[in-house]
């Protein structure tokens, strides 16, 4: 039953943009899902959706989706481009302040494209914090968020 709530939840969010928890836990009252908002809580975080914006610019919850080629991936590169105001680094760490609410979005985005050159992100409100292995990757990751920044 999980599984099937689940991937309605993934349905729903690729046909609709649903803006609140309380909308996706209608849609699927209406699906016949015996839900609470908790549950609808919980599936969002287990699926790991985020709050962010399409590529029509609307604001809404989007489905983190591993590509074959996500360094390809446009919609990620204008999430990245939209949301980071400026970058920088010092020694294996890299920091990323982003505009208010746009660090998760963006972390999600920096993890799709380049989560095999960092250890590891964590995001804030307007903050991320990239913990890589050496200050070389620091410096290798950095040139590739110029790349996007500057396309």
């Amino acid at each position: 039953m999980k599984q099937k709530r689940q991937q309605k939840i993934l349905e729903l969010i690729e046909s609709k943009g649903w803006l609140t928890q309380e909308g996706l836990g209608a849609e699927l009252q209406k699906a016949g899902f015996n839900v609470t908002q908790s549950t609808v809580s919980r599936d969002i975080k287990e699926l790991k959706l985020i709050k962010g914006r399409d590529a029509d610019g609307n604001y809404r919850y989007l489905s983190h989706k591993t590509e074959e080629k996500p360094h390809t991936d446009n919609r990620y590169g204008k999430m990245f481009k939209d949301g980071v105001k400026s970058m920088d680094y010092a020694l294996n760490n890299v920091v990323i302040k982003c505009f208010g609410g746009m660090a998760s979005s963006v972390c999600v985005a920096v993890d799709a494209l380049f989560g095999d050159m960092m250890l590891g992100s964590l995001a804030g409100d307007d903050t991320i914090i990239i913990v890589t292995r050496s200050e070389e990757q620091s410096i290798t990751l950095m040139n590739e968020f110029r790349k996007i920044k500057n396309a």
